[in-house]
């Protein structure tokens, strides 16, 4: 560690201890400014022997209690760090340098389980009741809802809680360690959004390291420090997957795509469902390219559909579609009279497929039948009808070839083709 860089912690170290408490906002806005102190801290925390990482970690834990949300975040950046050094130090099994460290990751997750009255508190989100307006839909937009309407104002809204009731835990067990971990990952998973690219930078890394230390595909990278095996829980290697997902889209296209491929390995070593299951996905959702980052924060924009006005009062049922089927062949019954022998409804969603055709005569008929009510009587009153209309037409065409439409009431269309040939003497 440079001497310039343990000055900058030093100096750190002593500043909040005098800061009083009418600065605090101030101060927290500006500490995320200062990149010479996290990249100091960065050091500060890979370095397990580094006389300064007890107070480091002290000093963050300080700042993690504090109401500020700036500064709790600030503590959050460096999760992903502490982690990796954590487990790196479990696996060899050189317990002593590992004490600050496992005491801050402890205290964070001592402090999120439980609400500002020290109760224990559930994560949960609800799902909305489409009869209530939100930012997304208003009820009237899709049309009349009274047949589902009360159903879902009987159940209003829903609560699905994601994080249950979580113990006081004041050591690390092997029965514990990822359950705690896991829920620290969740809650730097909550706050991705806030956090700086140096820490993307750091989840990645974390998460490739975790996936190929011990493994033959260690010695494929750049990083070959010599490191044992470390345990992995299905659940802790989604959560990984979260945070990389969001480091892909967000700046860090080719570290995040290098740490999907190494969780994927690892996934298919240990043979855990959940990872390769979402790990494939995320994989095969990828673009050819990286995402435009002039775009800023890709995965997490918005599109609003705008709400429109109510177009219609009543529902449209098959049984209105119907009625207003039976208007338009009326109207057209009573504009044509009886030489209006064609039905051709637009209404009636298929082709009538009415069509003449003539014979070398040049002339054309065309005719069809049309019944109202739905049904016919029979096809040998049809067949007399037709006969008598066509005989009463021009008697030079020696051949007549016409398509009818007929409606039933089941609001089908039958189309048959009849070819009448006369021959004259």
């Amino acid at each position: 560690m440079l001497g310039s860089e343990r000055g900058v912690v030093e100096e750190w170290l002593s500043e909040f201890k005098s800061l009083p408490e009418t600065h605090i906002p101030s101060y927290a806005g500006s500490l995320h400014l200062k990149k010479s102190l996290v990249s100091a801290l960065y050091r500060v925390i890979q370095d397990p022997n580094n006389e300064l990482l007890e107070p480091v970690c002290h000093q963050l834990f300080e700042l993690y209690r504090s109401s500020e949300n700036r500064l709790r975040r600030f503590t959050l950046q460096f999760l992903p760090e502490l982690v990796w050094v954590y487990l790196r130090i479990t696996a060899s099994r050189d317990r002593q340098s590992n004490g600050c460290i496992e005491a801050l990751l402890l205290g964070i997750y001592n402090l999120e389980i439980v609400d500002k009255d020290g109760n224990s508190k559930l994560l949960s989100f609800t799902i909305p009741s489409l009869s209530k307006p939100s930012i997304y839909h208003e009820p009237s937009s899709l049309g009349s809802m009274a047949l589902m309407e009360g159903a879902l104002c009987q159940h209003d809204l829903i609560r699905v809680v994601y994080s249950g009731l979580h113990p006081q835990r004041e050591t690390f067990t092997a029965q514990n360690r990822f359950e705690v971990l896991c829920f620290l990952m969740l809650c730097y998973n909550s706050a991705v959004i806030y956090m700086p690219v140096s820490s993307y930078q750091s989840v990645c890394r974390m998460s490739s390291r975790l996936c190929i230390c011990g493994f033959p595909r260690q010695q494929q990278k750049l990083w070959r420090e010599p490191c044992n095996r470390v345990l992995l829980d299905p659940e802790f290697m989604v959560q990984m997957l979260a945070a990389v997902y969001h480091s892909i889209y967000n700046g860090e296209w080719e570290m995040g795509r290098e740490a999907l491929e190494d969780i994927l390995y690892r996934a298919q070593l240990e043979l855990y469902a959940q990872p390769l299951l979402l790990g494939n996905a995320m994989k095969n959702s990828l673009p050819g390219s990286p995402p435009d980052e002039s775009r800023g924060r890709k995965v997490l924009q918005v599109e609003v559909t705008p709400t429109i006005s109510r177009i219609s009062i009543s529902a449209i049922t098959t049984a209105s579609i119907r009625r207003h089927r039976w208007k338009r062949e009326e109207a057209d019954g009573m504009s044509g009279g009886e030489d209006s022998f064609n039905i051709n409804d637009p209404d009636e969603g298929f082709s009538s497929g009415a069509s003449n055709s003539s014979q070398p005569s040049g002339t054309k008929m065309s005719g069809g039948v049309g019944q109202r009510g739905g049904s016919l009587n029979s096809s040998s009153s049809l067949k007399k009808a037709i006969t008598a209309r066509f005989f009463s037409s021009n008697q030079n065409n020696p051949t007549i070839t016409t398509s009818l439409s007929l409606h039933f009431g089941c609001g089908r269309v039958h189309t048959c083709v009849l070819q009448i040939s006369h021959c004259w003497k």
